[in-house]
């Protein structure tokens, strides 16, 4: 029962594909119905996951990187279910990799804002449809955030620490009401990120400073965030899950 979230609603942005898509299925196997938003990957069976799992599902397309966008995306879906209780901000991407004397002025600020200001955005908006006392917000941030990352993605892992940065302010000024707690994957395959960025040869390299000896999967991640937006991790806030598989310790 600490992990039966029957009655809830969660919203989980970026979530038809990779980790947003394992998380959406894996809070709707334990309870909650669940709204995912995505931008550019609307052909995908989340929501028949969620369906198939007895639970209502919606999907909506939405930038989140407009913050006008945002509110309107989070208050359909608060209208929808009449109240929000768990908001995973999963919604970003590494976009480029690009090294600092490539760097635009656009890069950057298109980085930061895909990670780091829809976190913001979304954190903000679903505030007034957070009625219970225990609201949760969960940030997927990387394991970049603490080791700078790959080749050219300093501004990605500026915008996933600034996550983290983040999630512990929030921590504190939404507690008691709402808990904020952030997880942060290493090497997570199976996504369109490692697929789209990282080589086969650099995936297997970095596999093999893996202590656990294995690549991360979004089930990984999925079973991190499934705690911290649970009745279990009431107790639990402005905290840090490390999903690496050992490379990194915080």
């Amino acid at each position: 029962m600490r992990f039966d979230l029957t009655g809830r609603t969660a919203l989980v942005t970026g979530g038809h594909v990779g980790i947003g898509r394992a998380i959406a299925q894996a809070l709707a196997e334990h309870g909650a119905d669940v709204a995912v938003t995505y931008m550019s990957h609307a052909d995908s069976d989340v929501t028949d996951l969620i369906e198939a799992a007895g639970r209502r599902a919606m999907s909506l397309q939405v930038d989140a990187t407009d913050s006008a966008a945002v509110d309107n995306v989070v208050g359909d879906v608060g209208a929808e279910f009449g109240h929000i209780d768990i908001l995973v901000n999963n919604a970003g991407g590494l976009v480029a990799r690009k090294t600092l004397s490539e760097m635009s002025d656009d890069h950057w600020r298109h980085v930061m804002d895909l990670n780091l200001a829809s976190a913001m955005y979304f954190s903000r908006a679903v505030l007034p449809w957070m009625t219970s006392d225990s609201g949760r917000i969960v940030n997927v941030s990387s394991l970049a955030a603490q080791n700078g990352g790959g080749a050219g993605s300093s501004a990605y892992a500026t915008s996933k620490a600034g996550m983290i940065g983040l999630t512990r302010a929030l921590a504190k000024e939404l507690a008691p009401k709402v808990t904020v707690n952030a997880v942060a994957p290493g090497l997570i395959l199976k996504t369109p990120f490692h697929e789209t960025f990282t080589p086969e040869a650099d995936q297997q390299a970095t596999i093999k400073g893996i202590p656990v000896q294995r690549p991360g999967e979004p089930d990984d991640v999925a079973a991190a965030v499934l705690f911290l937006a649970a009745p279990s991790a009431s107790f639990t806030t402005g905290e840090v899950i490390d999903v690496n598989g050992g490379v990194n310790f915080t």
